[in-house]
């Protein structure tokens, strides 16, 4: 006998709901849920592989330690006990910031992960902290951070209600947004295009994105910060700034025109490779369309001007009026866990960042970690304050981050390294105990971050729909008992928790939860305590976790909806348009234009539907199919390098290489090489049966230049990395 059940999708941040039909413990099939309140069917392959992952023979389910230089199977409680009895030592003598920790971004996408994550760290007490974050969104989080005073205050574009379109360095129509939850982009666009609207796409190469838009305009790499301080200074010699509503609402828009003075449309046209008047005529069409809204994603980020970048376009947004109003971007409004819905509304303290640095390149914090691409010279650096002791949590830096190999070498040289991860991958190979998760679909789901990007607000949650086995603690559990053991505390597991949640709430609130432990009641808390609940009986009408569960499809919390002052948390109750650290910054671009440019070839990333982390192409539903590990070339360049279509070429940095199969097509522009990320799948002592068959290269390697980074943020230079390309004999 069959039934049915119902989920939302926790593999990348759609959040595409999904139906299941199911044979007692078996997955017959999944497909999307025609009556989810968010996604309404739409469904990628990423979701219909939950059924491979779930069955993966490769994932592991037992904790592994290392035996001389070999991984057996252990108990839960011999895993415990080797760290216990190797860890807190390391604290002991070398002290709490010899321990560092770094976090892979499955944590955006799991509650477990979410909302205990920061419990090992504050057990710790480390200052050496490291995610994902810096690889990838960091910029994003800091330019908002600074205009309006927290770190996921992301004006995200409404596209249901938008009339234009602008999209810089993202392919939406692949990552179904990015720092912009939007499941069925392209359908979203069909009805966009069909109102009489329209989108525009600066990339330096035709994606998916750029082929269903209304007009496509190549750009160089890491020229977007011209480009897009030529558009704001169009706006306001032409007269085209129109601030409205928000006019009362603002500081600083004399010093952000006095800052763009220079960055004429001509004076910027020859170094970003977009012409002058098509420059003028895009600013033109923002500030004429009666509804507009700028969107720039990990293009935009993953290069040296990422935090200017991406204020300048939330510059552009509040110029022409389109920031908070609809049709325009907007501030989404989460049922639970939004930092802009603490404190004060329309007040508060604002971001600080650089309240300490990096031991060894001087980097400052930003929200609480350092760049992820300095772990390594944290590592391999002797003197006071040495990293020796390292926790992974469901990342994979080895191949996500710069200069993945010499990483891996460093990682050798710890005394001690705990994985928190699924797989023995290229990360977790070095580590001395590996403790593994459980399947995404043995545990309950909430999206924690991703519905504070989400273009619609909704409420949802999954429990889970198949018991874990009864030895298997949940990653929450694992996370409380490292705390524990860090600590030095005997408390239990379960008086940990109660704690956590104790501090939350008193225990006559506690009491009304229909849960009682774990992520689900953490996730009840903020939901009743949230704008839509119920208030723990103050608002019967109200959201609560007993009404998500009796509604398997979600509940519509509304289309995005002006929150302007209420969303601010800056000192001055206003948006601040001109942050210090901004204005100082625009000197760096500006002596950008006047340099001389790069000759040869640069290399930019990219990501394909039918992937999105490391782990994926071990998937077999998703690593079917055309080869997604290609470096596309334009067929000029790769006549000139002697390289063609099917053959394998080696690109080269000024340190390190890789190989990669080739695609010549003129998708990308003349001198840009377009390779993907998180492949290289060929290193000794792995167990990712599928991946191995096509390991493919890890274009990381090259990105090892000096370790470059926006210095704003710390975030990696990931994009126009200057490259050589060359054949490889076959």
């Amino acid at each position: 006998m069959t039934e049915k059940r119902y989920r939302v999708c926790s593999i990348c941040e759609a959040t595409c709901g999904l139906e299941f039909t199911l044979d007692g413990e078996e997955i017959v099939s999944i497909r999307g849920n025609d009556t989810d309140v968010f996604s309404h069917g739409f469904i990628c392959p990423k979701g219909i592989a939950l059924k491979d992952l779930h069955n993966d023979p490769d994932r592991l389910k037992t904790p592994l330690i290392k035996r001389d230089g070999v991984f057996v199977e252990a108990s839960w409680d011999e895993a415990f006990a080797e760290i216990a009895k190797r860890l807190p030592p390391i604290i002991q003598k070398y002290g709490k910031d010899a321990v560092a920790t770094y976090s892979g971004n499955p944590g955006a996408h799991k509650a477990s992960l979410g909302l205990y994550g920061g419990v090992i760290r504050k057990a710790i007490g480390t200052k050496n902290i490291f995610t994902a974050s810096t690889l990838d969104q960091m910029p994003k989080q800091l330019s908002s951070g600074l205009m309006f005073g927290s770190w996921l205050s992301i004006a995200v574009p409404d596209i249901d209600r938008t009339d234009y379109l602008l999209i810089l360095g993202g392919n939406p129509l692949v990552s179904n947004g990015s720092i912009w939850t939007v499941a069925d982009f392209r359908g979203r666009l069909k009805a966009l295009q069909a109102r009489g609207g329209k989108m525009v796409v600066i990339d330096p190469k035709r994606s998916e994105t750029a082929k269903a838009a209304d007009a496509y305009h190549a750009i160089k790499p890491g020229a977007d910060g011209l480009f897009l301080a030529a558009v704001v200074q169009t706006l306001f010699t032409e007269g085209l700034v129109d601030l409205g509503r928000l006019e009362n609402h603002l500081n600083g828009v004399a010093d952000v025109e006095a800052a763009v003075s220079g960055f004429t449309p001509q004076a910027v046209a020859a170094r970003c490779g977009i012409e002058a008047e098509t420059i003028k005529q895009i600013a033109r069409d923002i500030a004429g369309a009666e509804r507009a809204a700028v969107y720039g994603r990990i293009g935009t980020c993953t290069q040296e001007f990422g935090t200017l970048n991406s204020w300048l376009v939330d510059v552009i947004n509040v110029l022409t009026g389109n920031l908070d109003r609809e049709g325009g971007a907007m501030f989404p409004k989460a049922a639970a866990f939004a930092s802009n819905l603490r404190g004060k509304p329309g007040q508060g303290r604002g971001i600080i960042t650089g309240r300490y640095h990096s031991r060894v390149g001087v980097h400052p914090e930003v929200a609480g970690e350092f760049p992820a691409a300095c772990l390594a010279e944290e590592i391999e650096t002797p003197g006071e304050g040495q990293v020796r002791a390292l926790i992974t949590i469901a990342g994979n830096p080895v191949l996500s981050s710069p200069g993945g190999e010499a990483l891996g070498e460093a990682l050798d040289q710890l005394d001690f390294m705990v994985s928190l991860d699924i797989y023995l991958n290229e990360t977790t190979r070095h580590a001395d105990v590996i403790l593994p998760g459980v399947s995404p679909l043995e545990e309950e789901h909430w999206d924690t971050a991703l519905n504070q990007l989400a273009t619609h607000n909704t409420a949802r949650f999954s429990p889970p729909m198949f018991e874990k086995s009864p030895d298997h603690p949940f990653e929450w559990e694992v996370l409380l008992k490292l705390a524990a053991i860090v600590s030095g505390s005997n408390e239990t597991v379960e008086a940990m928790d109660d704690a956590i949640a104790a501090s939350s709430a008193p225990k006559e609130v506690l009491d009304m939860l229909v849960a009682k432990s774990g992520p689900a009641r953490l996730v009840e808390l903020g939901i009743r305590s949230g704008p839509y609940g119920d208030g723990f009986g103050q608002n019967p009408d109200g959201l609560t976790l007993q009404k998500l569960l009796d509604t398997p499809d979600g509940i519509d919390l509304g289309p995005l909806a002006p929150r302007i002052p209420e969303v601010l948390r800056t000192p001055s109750g206003k948006i601040e348009l001109a942050p210090e650290m901004l204005l100082e910054d625009m000197k760096r671009l500006n002596a950008f234009l006047k340099g001389s440019g790069q000759d040869g070839l640069v290399m930019i990333g990219r990501r394909a539907l039918r992937t999105n982390n490391s782990w994926m192409h071990n998937l077999p539903v998703l690593a079917k199919g055309p080869n997604l590990c290609t470096l596309q070339i334009h067929p000029s360049d790769a006549e000139n390098a002697g390289v063609e279509t099917g053959g394998k070429a080696r690109v080269k940095g000024n340190k390190g290489q890789f190989d990669m199969v080739i695609e010549v097509t003129e998708d990308v522009m003349p001198g840009v090489v377009c390779a993907p990320h998180g492949w290289g799948h060929d290193y000794d002592g792995i167990a990712l049966t599928v991946a191995a068959q096509n390991p493919g290269g890890n274009s990381n390697a090259v990105a090892t230049d000096g370790l470059r980074f926006d210095p704003l943020s710390g975030n990696a230079v990931l994009n126009g990395i200057p490259v050589t390309v060359e054949p490889v004999p076959a």
